[in-house]
């Protein structure tokens, strides 16, 4: 009996340690400055999946998608200096994708920064999740030792594309989920 108790307190422990999580294949930034200071931010969640094992839990990372992002106010308290200006899930070209567009009147409330007045623009991209990787973008980035992205003071458009999970046998679209969900609103 004791032998079976430690065997479920110890199968309990590992699914703490090891849960389902939402992730995304690729993120893309678009910030659009409209003065000096202030702007819009655009970021897209492209291929949003579940990891895990077991396909069940695709329902679990489906509610928390929605409850706690699309209808919850985690982007927010990752950007509580800036303004939601809109939230939404779509389709495109076969995944799921999300989308938010947030207003920011200060740099350092979309996570960028200018040292001086006509220095370049820098969002440090090592601040991120440790899981983005830095693919492309329309700046300089400084590498592994810098880990900041770099734009020129004149632009206007600054643009940073990252890549965050390689789609495998482990990885379970959210999509099918997305669209009976859309469906059941529809009713």
């Amino acid at each position: 009996m004791r032998r079976l108790l430690f065997r479920i307190v110890l199968f309990a422990s590992l699914l703490l340690l090891f849960p389902s999580c939402l992730t995304v294949e690729k993120k893309e930034y678009h910030f659009e400055l409209s003065s000096k200071n202030t702007g819009v931010l655009t970021i897209k969640y492209e291929n949003i999946m579940s990891v895990f094992e077991d396909v069940e839990d695709i329902d679990t990372d489906f509610n928390e998608l929605i409850n706690s992002y699309l209808e919850g106010d985690l982007v927010e308290k990752e950007f509580r200096f800036s303004t939601i200006i809109s939230k939404r899930l779509y389709e495109e070209n076969g995944v799921l994708c999300g989308e938010v567009k947030l207003e920011f009147t200060e740099l350092t409330a979309a996570h960028l920064f200018q040292f001086e007045e006509n220095g370049p623009f820098m969002l440090n991209f090592n601040r991120s999740s440790r899981m983005e990787k830095y693919a492309n973008s329309n700046g300089n980035y400084g590498g592994e030792v810098m880990p900041i992205v770099f734009w020129s003071e004149n632009l206007r458009s600054l643009e940073l594309f990252t890549s965050i999970t390689k789609p495998d046998e482990t990885c379970f679209s959210l999509l099918e989920k997305f669209k009976e969900w859309e469906l059941d609103a529809l009713i």
